[in-house]
């Protein structure tokens, strides 16, 4: 039963949103209640398990997403966006600008999660598209196929950090194997990739289309730059402290100044002041673009709310521990199998974070019996959470809603980036296996 609900609730979404163009909040609802329905929860707890879902998925996310639209918007209008882009084009060439956004998005992804690193830098995905004319998904994938790479390989990421106590795995060590099998994953799922993808057309959301400015009304490089990166900058710095200064880590006012949702309020301000402010223009003008930038996210809030029901249907019904149990007895390679446990979560709940998690609780038992290397089981977990994202998927419906694409193009390019990064992912790991 737990398999036929993930696939009638996979199967009533695609048909509602694809096929019946039914508004995605809604499809998901339709879909979280018949597969509530088919996995034996009780009818009086429905709404208490949809309503749970909500809260968990947009408790994380609202503040990043409505602040990070803000800031999305400034940088935009601003003219910010559009100096990085000509800066960005300058110094490597438009020949080589996807290598650029990848190098981008890897080095952004690091220390920033991925929700956050995709708020921040896809409004400089659509200015260097303007300024360039090259295709929208061309340049996206390099840049997000380097955000999603380290949001599934590297600690300081959630999935890693969770799994490393786990399987009993070294946080040093994890890192530089991460490292190695990361850096020819984001090459081929991100510019090597890409360059198949550029038949696919955007129409982006109009919050971050702002008209070009002419050359003298443009911020300066630097201010353009460290405006973007500050809320980069400042998360990095809290990542490193426990390495360098322990006891400064330990405040609560840097615990505080260092959540990513109070690093973008804080980047936000700043940007208010030097992008706004400091140029004359009115505190009314910000306030009306930043109301502006909350109206084009409005239905990205309410889809990943959706995503956020269905996921906790799932997850209250059992439906990832009888997956897992299924997948344990058969006979693989300990860290084929522990990929492939993840792999299946992963389809059938969608959050990479909690797929990762989940298969991590039922394969950590292998690494003891098994004689499997700790550190290399973190990384095929990773590999196997990012595989196949599809609708159920948050990461799916950002990427969709942002660049406006079909549901056939976002399985073409989205999905597909994903699918290459889990499956390189766990090549890359039973090639360390043989040398290791």
């Amino acid at each position: 039963m737990a398999i036929f609900a993930i696939l009638v609730a996979i199967f009533l979404l695609v048909v509602l949103v694809g096929w019946l163009k039914t508004n995605p909040f809604l499809g998901f609802l339709a879909a979280a209640i018949v597969a509530a329905c088919i996995s034996g929860i009780p009818p009086e707890q429905i709404p208490g398990v949809l309503e749970a879902g909500i809260g968990s998925m947009l408790g994380s996310l609202a503040i990043i997403l409505c602040v990070g639209a803000m800031f999305g918007k400034l940088i935009s209008e601003s003219g910010a966006a559009q100096q990085i882009s000509r800066t960005l084009i300058a110094a490597f060439g438009q020949k080589n600008i996807t290598w650029a956004l990848m190098i981008t998005g890897f080095i952004v992804g690091i220390p920033l999660y991925y929700n956050v690193g995709f708020v921040l830098l896809v409004p400089l995905v659509f200015s260097v598209m303007y300024q360039s004319k090259l295709p929208g998904v061309y340049l996206a994938i390099p840049l997000l196929a380097g955000l999603s790479t380290t949001h599934g390989f590297l600690p300081p990421h959630p999935s890693p950090v969770a799994l490393i106590p786990q399987f009993g795995a070294s946080i040093g060590a994890t890192l530089l194997y991460g490292l190695i099998i990361a850096i020819p994953t984001v090459i081929i799922a991100g510019p090597l990739l890409a360059t198949r993808l550029k038949h696919i057309q955007v129409n982006p959301l109009k919050t971050f289309c702002a008209q070009p400015l002419p050359e003298e009304s443009l911020p300066t490089p630097f201010t353009s730059f460290f405006c973007a990166l500050l809320p980069v900058l400042l998360i990095a710095a809290a990542s490193l402290l426990p390495v360098i200064a322990p006891g400064v880590a330990k405040n609560s006012w840097v615990i505080f100044l260092s959540n990513p949702s109070i690093v973008l309020l804080l980047g936000l301000i700043v940007a208010t002041y030097s992008l706004g402010i400091a140029r004359g223009v009115s505190i009314e003008k910000i306030m009306q673009s930043f109301t502006d930038g909350l109206k084009d996210i409005s239905i990205i809030v309410l889809i990943l709310a959706g995503a956020g029901a269905l996921k906790q249907v799932f997850v209250t019904s059992g439906v990832s521990n009888e997956l897992g149990s299924m997948l344990q007895q058969i006979p693989l390679n300990p860290l084929v199998l522990a990929w492939l446990i993840a792999t299946v979560i992963r389809i059938a709940l969608g959050s990479a974070t909690v797929a990762g998690i989940t298969a991590a609780g039922i394969v950590a038992p292998l690494v003891v019996s098994s004689g499997a290397n700790p550190n290399l089981m973190v990384l095929a977990v990773g590999a196997g959470s990012l595989m196949c994202s599809h609708v159920n998927d948050s990461g799916f419906w950002m990427y969709k809603e942002y660049f406006n694409l079909s549901l056939k193009d976002t399985f073409k390019s989205w999905s597909l980036m994903e699918t290459v990064i889990g499956v390189m992912g766990i090549i890359g790991v039973l090639i360390l296996d043989a040398f290791i």
